[in-house]
């Protein structure tokens, strides 16, 4: 006897075909995505060999030196990172010292404290202040906040803050609006609202259901903020703070509005000083020799490499925060 073969249902071939169909669409739609994520991984590698091929010239020149030189000097051809470097690290410092606290308060009053009429409008405010130019925020901090600075803050500052022993020497300087302490708090109130509505859209993922146990128990806000919501929300936390970080690190326009542009090694804060950014936009036009302009892009690599840097940091950060969650 021979086997017979069932004849094939009705629809069988049409749903064999959708499968290698489906499949096939699946497999492009996954090497679309790989390719955006190699796009940028690509670009960002291509701009960083590209900075460090065109700033070649002043590596070979100064070797190490030009890390830690202080001298600036494009008549006789003398170029040094480490005023735009200190420049750019004390300003992004000052910047976090005040937004990370400030953000945070304005995530949990718009979270925990505030009522439900007022945290739309609050939030969208927050919202619009991202959406500012930075020159804007530039040209505001040169023409009102620095004379303010320098008629009502700074000499109270030197006064009182300079002559504190130990600390006195970052608080002494004349009144002139404009330096590193300026160019920070310019700074802070650009990059409050990104961290702020960070910190606010992470805070509303907490389940309400933790919270409202917490408060059932007797916890005060304070209570459930420290032992619920920070605990449950730590590590996007810390990425929305070193989001601002990256933020304040590369900042330009402002910066070179209100720092001095003055390529001056200072300790007080109220002393004009440079930053990476501002060097490169004030003086790449100006270039006229190959190792001047070899050495502005020299500044842009190390300004890749601050960043990249600190990215690294955040993300071990975070990997430590995750490991000891997990254990």
């Amino acid at each position: 006897m021979h086997a017979t073969t069932a004849p094939p249902e009705p629809g069988d071939t049409d749903v064999d075909l959708r499968g290698v169909r489906d499949a096939r669409h699946d497999r492009l739609f996954r090497y679309a995505l790989m390719a955006c994520a190699l796009l940028v991984l690509a670009a960002l590698l291509g701009a960083a060999a590209s900075t460090a091929w065109g700033g070649r010239l002043a590596f070979e020149t100064f070797g190490l030196r030009f890390l830690w030189s202080e001298a600036w000097d494009a008549v006789n051809g003398d170029f040094g990172a480490l005023v735009p470097i200190y420049g750019t690290v004390v300003t992004a410092l000052i910047a976090m010292t005040i937004a990370v606290p400030v953000s945070f308060g304005i995530a949990l009053f718009l979270t925990e404290v505030a009522p439900n009429w007022m945290r739309t409008p609050i939030a969208s405010a927050i919202e619009l202040l991202a959406g500012i130019p930075s020159i804007i925020f530039g040209m505001w901090g040169l023409f009102v906040f620095a004379p303010f600075l320098a008629e009502h803050v700074e000499p109270w500052v030197n006064d009182h803050l300079g002559a504190i022993p130990g600390v006195g020497a970052l608080f002494q300087g004349p009144p002139l609006g404009i330096g590193m302490l300026t160019a920070g708090i310019v700074l802070a109130i650009m990059i409050i609202p990104y961290i702020s509505s960070v910190m606010r859209e992470v805070f509303l993922t907490v389940p309400t259901r933790l919270k409202e146990s917490a408060y059932a128990l007797g916890s005060t806000t304070w209570e459930v903020v420290w032992d619920i919501v920070l605990p449950y929300t730590r590590s996007a936390v810390i990425g929305g703070v070193f989001l601002g970080l990256g933020r304040a690190l590369g900042e330009t326009m402002a910066v070179t509005f209100v720092l001095g542009n003055a390529h001056q090694l200072s300790a007080s804060l109220l002393m004009p000083s440079n930053s990476i950014a501002s060097v490169i936009a004030n003086e790449f036009t100006e270039a006229y020799t190959d190792l001047h302009r070899s050495s502005l892009i020299a500044l842009g690599f190390l300004l890749f490499v601050v960043t990249f840097v600190v990215l690294a940091v955040a993300k071990l950060m975070l990997l430590r925060l995750a490991r000891r969650e997990g254990a």
